[in-house]
This record gives C-alpha cells, sequence and structure tokens, in this order.
C-alpha cells in the first residue's frame, strides 16, 4: 500500500507539474523574468556604451566595466557589476534554464502546486548562485588583468592578436569529447528515471549541480564574451543564442560542432584584423 501510495503521489504531482493552468503560470513568469531581464541587460549596456572607454594602445578600447571610476569604491563597483551580471545571465541562460526546471518539476513527487512553485524557484536561485560565483571570479580577473594592461603598453598591444587567439580556443573546445559529456549532462533529466524528494535542500543541491554543469558547458562561450566585450549587446546575443541552439537541438552534438565552426571563424578573422590583414 506504501508503494502505491507513494506512485500515486509522484503521479499526482507529475500531473500538477503538467496540469495547463499550472504550466501556463510557469511559462507566464518565466516569460516575464525574461523580458525584465533583457530589458535591464539592454539599457545598462547602451548606457555603458554612452560612457565610452580607454583608448589602449594596439587600437583597441578598454571597457569601463573593469574601471573605477571617480568618487567609486572597488566594493561598490565589484557590486554592480555582479548585479548586473546576474541580470545578464538571467537574460542569456532563461530559455536554456526553462527546460531543466520543467524536467525537475516533472522529477519531483508529492509536492502541491504551491510548494513545487516554491521549489523550482530555490533551483533556480542556487542555479544563479553559481552563476555569481562565476562572475565574481571573472571580475577579479579582469579587475586584474585591466590594471596590468594599463601598466604596461607592450602588453597592451598583443591584446587585439590575444582575443582571437582565445576565441579559437574557445571554437576549438567546442569539437571535444570534453564538450560533448557537458552537453549530455546539462540535457540529462533528473534522477535518472528516478523520482527527486519534493523538499528544499534537494532542490538547493540539484540547482547547485545544474549550475555547476551549465556553467562548465559554456565556460568556452563564457569566455569568448568576456573576451570581446562583456557590454557588447551584438556578442551577448550571439552568445545567448549559440548556447540556447547546442542546448536544445535535437542534434546537440552537431549544433555544438557548427557553433565551434563559426567561432573558430570569426576568432582568425580577429587575429587576421590586428595583423592589418583585415578591414
Amino acid at each position: 500500500m506504501a508503494v502505491v501510495a507513494q506512485t500515486a503521489g509522484r503521479e499526482s504531482s507529475q500531473r500538477a507539474a503538467f496540469d495547463r493552468p499550472t504550466l501556463l503560470a510557469f511559462f507566464g513568469v518565466s516569460a516575464l523574468l525574461f523580458a525584465a531581464s533583457a530589458a535591464v541587460t539592454i539599457a545598462w549596456c547602451v548606457s555603458m556604451s554612452a560612457m565610452g572607454g580607454m583608448p589602449m594602445p594596439g587600437g583597441w578600447t578598454m571597457s569601463m566595466a573593469w574601471m573605477r571610476m571617480p568618487g567609486q569604491t572597488w566594493p561598490g563597483v565589484a557590486t554592480s557589476f555582479l548585479g548586473m551580471w546576474v541580470v545578464m545571465m538571467a537574460a542569456m541562460m532563461l530559455p536554456s534554464l526553462i527546460p531543466m526546471l520543467t524536467r525537475y518539476r516533472q522529477a519531483i513527487g508529492g509536492a502541491g502546486e504551491a510548494r513545487l512553485g516554491r521549489l523550482t524557484a530555490l533551483v533556480g536561485a542556487a542555479y544563479f548562485v553559481v552563476w555569481t560565483a562565476f562572475g565574481t571570479a571573472a571580475f577579479l580577473l579582469g579587475v586584474a588583468l585591466a590594471a596590468v594592461e594599463m601598466q604596461l603598453p607592450a602588453l597592451a598591444r598583443v591584446v587585439p592578436t590575444a582575443v582571437g587567439v582565445v576565441v579559437v580556443i574557445a571554437g576549438a573546445l567546442q569539437f571535444t569529447a570534453w564538450k560533448a559529456r557537458q552537453l549530455a549532462c546539462c540535457r540529462e533529466a533528473p534522477g535518472r528515471g528516478r523520482g527527486l524528494p519534493a523538499d528544499a535542500g534537494t532542490a538547493w543541491r540539484h540547482g547547485l549541480r545544474l549550475g555547476l554543469d551549465c556553467s562548465q558547458c559554456c565556460a568556452g562561450l563564457t569566455t569568448i564574451l568576456l573576451v570581446v566585450g562583456v557590454m557588447d549587446i551584438r556578442a551577448m546575443a550571439a552568445v545567448a543564442v549559440a548556447i540556447t541552439v547546442e542546448r536544445l537541438a535535437p542534434a546537440s552534438e552537431r549544433a555544438a560542432r557548427a557553433v565551434g565552426a563559426v567561432a573558430v571563424g570569426a576568432g582568425l578573422f580577429l587575429i587576421a584584423r590586428a595583423a592589418g590583414l583585415g578591414g
């Protein structure tokens, strides 16, 4: 009888997870979050672009995201950057995160509609905690590199070429078995065919695991965004589309390799342009 009751509870939860009004509410909230985060991200990019940047030896411009403005403290700069980083990640990652959250909702058992919503939100919060940690590391590295580049003009001159090399390497990573394994982890249903407990601890751990898998899978593409221009809306949109396509396409490995081919081509173009061979 206990087994029957457990099975019935899981089936009831799965019905709740895929009940039409519940699904509409879930997708509606997700769409609102995406629209809001995208709008704030675009406004931030426009604002940062209006501020310009610092011209550097080698013919490139350093982003103001890595600099402290007059009157600012470094903790304030870091807080501002991380706030915008999280909003930007929400805009970029929500299209590929929503299917993962949907699979989670299907996997948990014995949760009512309200609890289902709270646990899903907790998974999402844990997921973005991981991305916040990634953003913290990116900020510290970016600030350190910016300081070195401003002190060493010879190093600054090779940055355009170095950016192209990094993009080529990140593109080549898309062809590796490691990338294929990371994609498989991101697309894997939680529990591997088993139900998941409907409790906060499991939800938090599941969100952390999703975030770790996702950040590793996106490491190459996120690196491209950071070196090409973290406040470049075109680069951001291109990386977001690439991440979404390789996650959701039926043939994910082929999609990842196609993204890699485009990235390698773009990197070679950047290297050629830095060498004075491109337009």
